[in-house]
């Protein structure tokens, strides 16, 4: 008996099989009627292939963390936001190759990343800002006190004695 392993058409499929994830960036001035019809794009080169999706992220009106150059015939051009959206899906490495090949000759799409990731849900949880109470019972710093004068009625008499002295002086 040979120490090698059958490999039967069925678990060389399945073996063949990884998840990705594909994000991108399109142009601003896209046509918003337009943005479904792209992502379906995005979804026909995978299910031509063979690939299954497993979640998707519809493309959203996004401002970029800095301005992305885009070069459109004989200029540049420089955008600061655009429609970001997502898919992930299961398929062969073949069909990750050939999506990230279509996506950067889409003149639609600013910007295209395919990666091989994990089939749970790794995004990062929003979670709302926790507000602490703090209780101040300790004063960190104590403000002179101002002590108030009490004092008794002043007659007329007492009064025009005191202007009297301080303008004399």
């Amino acid at each position: 008996m040979s120490d090698e392993m059958t490999i039967t058409p069925d678990t060389a499929e399945v073996a063949a099989l990884r998840v990705y994830e594909v994000g991108y960036h399109i142009r601003p001035d896209a046509p918003e009627a337009d943005l479904d019809k792209m992502t379906a794009g995005v979804r026909a080169i995978i299910e031509k292939n063979g690939g299954s999706f497993i979640a998707e992220g519809a493309p959203a009106m996004t401002r970029f963390a800095y301005p992305m150059e885009v070069r459109e015939g004989e200029k540049h051009v420089e955008y600061d936001r655009g429609y970001f959206g997502w898919l992930k899906f299961e398929a062969r490495t073949e069909v990750a190759a050939a999506l990230e090949g279509a996506l950067k000759t889409d003149r639609n799409f600013v910007r295209a990343i395919v990666f091989q990731t994990v089939r749970e849900d790794t995004r990062a949880k929003m979670k709302a800002p926790q507000l602490r109470e703090v209780k101040r019972t300790d004063v960190t710093h104590k403000a002179p006190r101002r002590v108030e004068e009490v004092s008794a009625p002043v007659s007329e008499e007492q009064l025009e004695k005191a202007l009297e002295d301080i303008t004399t002086e």
